[in-house]
């Protein structure tokens, strides 16, 4: 293989150093896998399923910048293979690297419905929207073997909990029961991710993902049930989607969509290397230009971990964006938006249920 070709059917083109390992080791190329959705040869490096026990699954999110206040992940890592995503730094605390491992070498965490069970049980427990996949897909290819997003929302269900979702993948829709149930109560708001119309974006951005017709036929067949959808439109990569805001977000609400809301791709730790590496090679002849625009909305770096800024950005291409994303919103969703979701529910369940225990 030509080195500065790029690797088909994976998002990143390397591994990349572990910050947290002493020294480099070397993973073995066991099997081979073919991308047959794509038509396109995969790397020889099959995704592989590692099962973890971890003693909490549900996590308290602190930064004052996210629109979130608890967190869930049955995966760590994500055989979606997004270019950009920040949780690829996530994985090098598992020992593994941020780059191809990140997409290979998938942690299952089995246990994930008895741990959010034995949580919402707690008499300290209150109430407060839980969101799945705050790190990874919770609809990832692995959800078809294991099922675990299916059951955390059977026990969501059960326990007349609130539950949101971020997903990119139209697998979701098989869970198309629960989520009316939980919608009739107003306990379950859905966040689609489409970051682009074009599929040749996509395949080289997002390579394992779900076409964006199946992303805009899911949004649709989730309002049509009456389960409320707001579309990521995230992240906004200067001159790569950036050109796409408005016709992303006109798709969007005639699909059904209640809002949108977005962010501008910031490359922190590993992912300002792996990234760098796929532009140069999907990319060549635009690639330094896209990394100079992104730099521009970060203060002249690839990397930024301001609150307050680093999700938006900053300077006169970030202005841009973030006036396109304004015009957007008033010019599609002026009297639209996402419903609160129900947290009384819950507490009138553990008065009257949890006391026969």
């Amino acid at each position: 293989m030509n080195p500065k070709s790029p690797l088909k059917g994976r998002g990143a083109q390397l591994n990349v150093p572990n910050k947290f390992l002493e020294f480099s080791h070397e993973m073995r190329n066991d099997f081979l896998e073919f991308c047959h959705k794509e038509g396109e040869q995969a790397d020889k490096n099959k995704t592989r399923y590692l099962e973890v026990f971890p003693k909490t699954i549900v996590n308290k999110v602190k930064s004052p910048d996210i629109g979130m206040m608890y967190s869930m992940n049955a995966y760590q890592g994500c055989e979606h293979g997004c270019i950009y995503c920040y949780a690829r730094n996530t994985h090098e605390y598992w020992g593994y690297s941020a780059g191809l491992d990140f997409e290979r070498r998938i942690l299952v965490k089995k246990d994930a419905p008895k741990l959010l069970e034995n949580l919402l049980k707690k008499k300290h427990w209150k109430a407060h929207p839980i969101v799945m996949s705050g790190n990874t897909d919770c609809y990832q290819p692995a959800e078809q073997i294991y099922n675990i997003t299916r059951q955390c929302l059977q026990v969501f269900l059960k326990y007349k909990h609130p539950v949101a979702i971020i997903t990119k993948n139209a697998l979701i829709l098989r869970d198309l029961d629960i989520l009316k149930a939980l919608a009739k109560d107003n306990l379950i708001g859905v966040n689609i991710s489409i970051t682009s119309l074009s599929e040749q974006t996509r395949r080289v951005l997002e390579p394992r993902t779900a076409t964006i017709k199946r992303r805009l036929e899911t949004v649709k067949t989730l309002t049509d049930n009456g389960i409320p959808v707001n579309v990521m439109l995230a992240p906004i990569i200067p001159a790569i989607n950036s050109h796409e805001i408005l016709p992303l977000a006109k798709a969007a609400a005639d699909y059904g969509a209640f809002s949108v809301a977005h962010t501008i791709v910031r490359l922190n730790g590993a992912i300002g290397e792996i990234f760098t590496d796929w532009v140069k090679k999907t990319m060549p002849d635009r690639a330094d230009k896209v990394l100079h625009q992104i730099e521009s909305c970060h203060s002249g770096s690839l990397n930024n971990s301001r609150f307050g800024s680093r999700m938006h950005g900053e300077g006169k291409i970030a202005d841009n964006i973030n006036s396109l994303i304004k015009l957007a919103k008033q010019k599609y969703f002026k009297h639209k938006k996402m419903p609160k979701l129900n947290c009384d529910l819950h507490e009138q369940f553990k008065d009257g249920q949890l006391k026969l225990f």
